[in-house]
């Protein structure tokens, strides 16, 4: 009789425990989510603040400045004396002749002058346009965006600034830049307190055309550089508030940036100012 014995049995699979595939599934989920924010984060960078919106007002400076009906260029509320503001570190001395338009663009000029301030030192007649003192009185408001497309002074003791203001305040300042930090822009909320120093090497240099961008949301304000946005505040500016739109060349008295390093012109140009609504 013949005895048959049965063929080895193959060792047991090994089973996954369960808190192994649990960590998997963890994991799956965190990567899941990373994808999601990422493309999130990209799709947000990249969106447009004028989708929805059309152009309410601004100046393309195909034409002569408007003075008395677009811009006002001669005072400003922003400054102490109107024309000028020595308190707080400006050499300006406000002249309209100092904002040019050729060529499509709105060139800004800063020449010194014999004119003492009452600080002791000596002014640089510049170029302002507001539209505070116009017959229009236009303001932007919440849920506008200001973009302009400028370029950036080389010259030592430029500042050049597009920037809101209202009655002593009401303050944002879409780009704020200083020749010797030559790729960064100071970009700041007044009202609810916010600011970044934004560099970019490529976008941001001395005698280079940039276009900047504020979109001034009630509970976020946007600032945007070559349309990619680059600061969302998370403090915003409220749901009533408005400001006179401002661009200007001043000229630095050299406390908190340089100051001119010579008595040569200094010049900043714009291509065009426009607010969507």
């Amino acid at each position: 009789m013949s005895i048959q014995t049965a063929p080895p049995r193959s060792p047991a699979k090994p089973t996954a425990r369960r808190g192994d595939v649990l960590l998997r599934w963890w994991w799956v989920a965190v990567a899941a989510l990373c994808v999601v924010g990422l493309l999130t984060y990209l799709m947000d960078e990249e969106k447009d603040p004028t989708k929805g919106k059309s152009v309410v007002w601004g100046d393309e400076f195909d034409g002569p400045i408007a003075w008395g009906e677009t811009w006002t260029g001669d005072r400003t509320s922003a400054y102490a004396f109107q024309d000028r503001n020595p308190h707080w570190f400006k050499l300006d001395l406000l002249r309209p002749g100092a904002v040019t338009v050729a060529g499509g663009v709105a060139t800004f000029t800063a020449r010194p002058t014999s004119y003492v301030l009452e600080n002791g030192r000596t002014a640089w007649e510049t170029g302002l346009l507001t539209t505070e003192y116009t017959p229009s009185d236009f303001k932007v408001r919440t849920g506008d965006y200001l973009e302009a497309r400028v370029r950036l002074p080389r010259e030592m003791g430029a500042w050049p600034a597009l920037w809101t203001w209202k009655e002593g305040g009401n303050e944002v300042d879409s780009f704020e830049f200083h020749p010797a930090h030559p790729h960064a822009l100071e970009l700041t909320n007044h009202v609810n307190r916010a600011m970044k120093q934004h560099t970019d090497r490529a976008a941001i240099k001395p005698g280079g055309w940039v276009t900047v961008g504020t979109y001034y949301g009630a509970e976020s304000v946007e600032w945007y550089v070559n349309g990619h946005r680059v600061l969302a505040d998370d403090t915003g500016v409220g749901k009533d508030w408005t400001a006179y739109p401002v661009l200007s060349l001043s000229v630095s008295d050299g406390t908190h940036h340089a100051a001119p390093a010579s008595q040569e012109p200094i010049t900043f140009g714009a291509e065009y100012v426009r607010v969507y609504r």
